[in-house]
C-alpha cells in the first residue's frame, strides 16, 4: 500500500496561495462571496479507496461519486452526483433522462467544459460551464443528505458543504438547474 498523506486538520478557511492552483483558489473566493461556509481537508491526490475512506471519516460525510457522462453523439453532457457507495447502472439513468447510450465523456470534454481533469470532477466545476453545456443530475439520496462532499476542482483537497447552500446559493449563481434522479 502506498504512503498516504493527509493533513488531519479540518480547516474552515481558504488555504495560503503557495502551491495552489488558481482554479482551486477561485473556488474558495467564490464560496466566500456567496457566503457558503465549508470544511476543508488537504491530502495527497485521491487515487485509492483507502484515502477516500479516511477523508470521509475525518469530514464525517460520504464523498459523492461524480460522473461526467455524455450521449453517443457527444452533443449532450451530464454531471451526475450520487452516493459514493451506490452502484451506477447506465440503463437506470438513461431511462429517467430520456437519453440512450450514455457513456463516460472524454477527458478533453471535461477539461474544456468544466476546467477539471479526471479524478477532480466536482459539482463546483459548473462555475466554469458558462455556456450551460452540462446538465446536472443529482441522485435523490444526495439531495436528502445534510452535507455534500466534493473537491474544489482539484483532487488534493476535499470539502464538506451544506447541500442546501449548494442548491440555494451555488447553483443559482452558476445558472444550473439540477434534475433529480433515482438510482
Amino acid at each position: 500500500m502506498q504512503n498516504i498523506k493527509i493533513d488531519r486538520t479540518i480547516y474552515k478557511t481558504k488555504p495560503d496561495k503557495a502551491n495552489r492552483a488558481k482554479k482551486e483558489l477561485d473556488i474558495y473566493d467564490l464560496l466566500e462571496i456567496l457566503d457558503i461556509p465549508y470544511f476543508r481537508l488537504d491530502h495527497d491526490e485521491t487515487p485509492s479507496i483507502e484515502l477516500c475512506d479516511e477523508v470521509e471519516k475525518l469530514l464525517e460525510i460520504e464523498i459523492c461519486k461524480n460522473l461526467f457522462l455524455c450521449n453517443s453523439q457527444r452533443t449532450r453532457f451530464y454531471l451526475l452526483m450520487m452516493p459514493g457507495r451506490k452502484k451506477f447502472r447506465t440503463k437506470d439513468l438513461s431511462r429517467q433522462i430520456d437519453s440512450s447510450r450514455l457513456s463516460f465523456a472524454e477527458a478533453a470534454d471535461m477539461e474544456k467544459l468544466l476546467n477539471i481533469k479526471p479524478g477532480s470532477v466536482s459539482v463546483l466545476g459548473l462555475v466554469n460551464d458558462i455556456s450551460q453545456s452540462v446538465q446536472l443530475l443529482i441522485d435523490k439520496d444526495v439531495l436528502q443528505s445534510e452535507y455534500v462532499g466534493c473537491h474544489p476542482c482539484v483532487n488534493t483537497s476535499s470539502l464538506k458543504i451544506k447541500t442546501s447552500d449548494l442548491l440555494t446559493k451555488f447553483l443559482p449563481y452558476t445558472g444550473h438547474q439540477p434534475i433529480p434522479v433515482d438510482l
